[in-house]
């Protein structure tokens, strides 16, 4: 034991601990592996499915199905290379699903239930936790504890749409259940999950409508919502944007979902309907307002740079903040949730480089600062946008779609920000979150060494292009 950082006492009392982690996902599992690392006796308290929403209903399941649908696609596509012909289709979509749900549930246990076996200073509760007082109440029993760590996670947010209470309506947790396929498809939202979840939808045969009240991805570039926008309708999804959405009511066919453009009414119509318009912290049922928790204008609980709240000795990481909402920043503000309440606050939040990826094809990942959040907060910025086109990795693939943008600091040169639309984009953003991280100047960026046909080399010409014409350079060059 590290008394140090430990040094509640023990006895034979097996309800007293160090730390006491509410939620056992992906961040409340951080928390307690790092707890315990430190020398601390942990109760971790969960309900429902251990796991989480990552493993369970997000990203893995999303993920691989994701990737299947890509597979659909690319047998069609195989016509951009001459001499080449081919199509995929959707034999058995059960056997699909029964696929994905055998991944999840491997790796739930691989990564959840075996890890209660690895660290026998974890005590695993089951059951809704809340706070009282001092102590943490649970299944009717009171848990004693040094420090609360809240990490209970998100769920599928609601619009407020008249009637949406009347039809049968899907989540991205619903959706991805599903063991036949809809003929037609409404997708109202068009932030990450519902783009990444129409084009699986619309890869698969199934005839999908974006409805949303901005643009697709808004918290992104101008330029790659509007490229994506294109290539979705180049691939057949109907995509309507700047809605005001007025009533959904349930059909003899399916659903529809009455809406103004401009002041123009507008009414479209599918066999279901799945809402995808953002994450709701889960707080409820936590006693955070008797505990005197503050919580921020959107619903999460309020923390500072240390992963605090309002109330002394507890601290929450995670989705439940509303903030950064993405499993593997959950996990590490959990990591430094449970160091700080054992340490004595010895690390601050900094989400500075914090990659993002949505998983649409071409990707769109970004990281750092948009154009206009680096003017907001004071900047003088000069951009930097390279089609694919003049990327040769993209052009040996005969795969053009796509773009990257880079926002440099006027004054220094120095990188902001980062944001790439292409096939690899996931892969390549790590290398401008590195960038950023240590400050480079986009000359610097510009004059490193990148493998040759590979699409994280568009970096490296993106960050020229600042001061060349990069048209007029021969492969490798500069």
């Amino acid at each position: 034991m590290n008394d140090a950082c430990c040094a509640t006492p023990k006895g034979n009392d097996d309800r007293t601990f160090d730390l006491t982690v509410l939620g056992a996902g992906s961040a409340g599992f951080s928390a307690a592996i790092r707890a315990t690392e430190l020398g601390a006796r942990v109760a971790l308290v969960g309900q429902g499915t251990i796991g989480g929403t990552c493993v369970n209903v997000g990203c893995v399941p999303s993920k691989t199905m994701i990737r299947a649908a890509e597979a659909l696609h690319n047998g069609a596509a195989l016509s951009r290379f001459d001499g080449l012909a081919g199509e995929a289709r959707v034999a058995d979509w059960s056997a699909l699903v029964a696929q994905k749900d055998e991944l999840v549930a491997g790796l739930r246990q691989a990564k959840y239930l075996d890890m209660l076996e690895a660290y026998p200073s974890i005590a695993y509760v089951n059951g809704g936790g809340s706070l009282a007082g001092d102590q943490v109440a649970v299944n009717g029993a009171h848990l004693t504890t040094s420090n609360i760590l809240i990490a209970t996670g998100a769920s599928p947010a609601l619009p407020d749409i008249a009637g949406l209470d009347t039809v049968p309506y899907l989540t991205s947790t619903t959706a991805l259940e599903l063991t036949a396929l809809p003929r037609s498809l409404l997708v109202i939202g068009g932030g990450y999950v519902g783009c990444e979840l129409a084009q699986l939808f619309a890869r698969a045969g199934v005839a999908v409508t974006i409805l949303c009240r901005s643009r697709l991805l808004p918290a992104a570039e101008p330029e790659i919502s509007e490229a994506l926008a294109g290539y979705f309708r180049d691939e057949g999804i109907t995509v309507e944007d700047g809605l005001a959405y007025r009533q959904i009511e349930q059909t003899g066919y399916g659903v529809a979902l009455h809406a103004e453009v401009e002041g123009a009414p507008k009414i479209s119509s599918a066999e279901r309907v799945l809402v995808t318009t953002g994450r709701t912290p889960n707080t409820q049922g936590l006693a955070l307002e008797e505990a005197a928790i503050d919580l921020t204008a959107g619903g999460g609980i309020a923390v500072d740079q240390w992963m605090r709240t309002s109330r002394q000795r507890v601290y929450a990481a995670g989705d439940v903040t509303g903030r950064d909402m993405y499993v593997y920043m959950a996990a590490y503000g959990a990591k430094l949730a449970a160091e700080n309440a054992l340490l004595g606050n010895v690390a601050e939040y900094d989400p500075t480089a914090m990659p993002a990826v949505v998983f649409t094809d071409p990707q769109a990942a970004s990281v750092g600062l948009t154009e206009a959040g680096a003017r907001a907060r004071g900047f003088e910025v000069d951009i930097s946008v390279l089609p694919l086109e003049y990327v040769p990795r993209a052009l040996a693939a005969r795969d053009t779609r796509g773009l990257i943008k880079l926002v440099a600091e006027r004054e220094t040169g120095r990188l902001l920000g980062a944001h790439i639309l292409a096939p690899e984009g996931g892969d390549s953003i790590q290398t401008a979150a590195l960038a950023i991280k240590a400050g480079l100047t986009v000359e610097a960026l510009g004059s490193m060494i990148f493998p040759y046909l590979t699409t994280v080399e568009g970096l490296k010409l993106a960050a020229q292009a600042f001061h060349k014409d990069v048209a007029k350079l021969s492969c490798c060059a500069g």
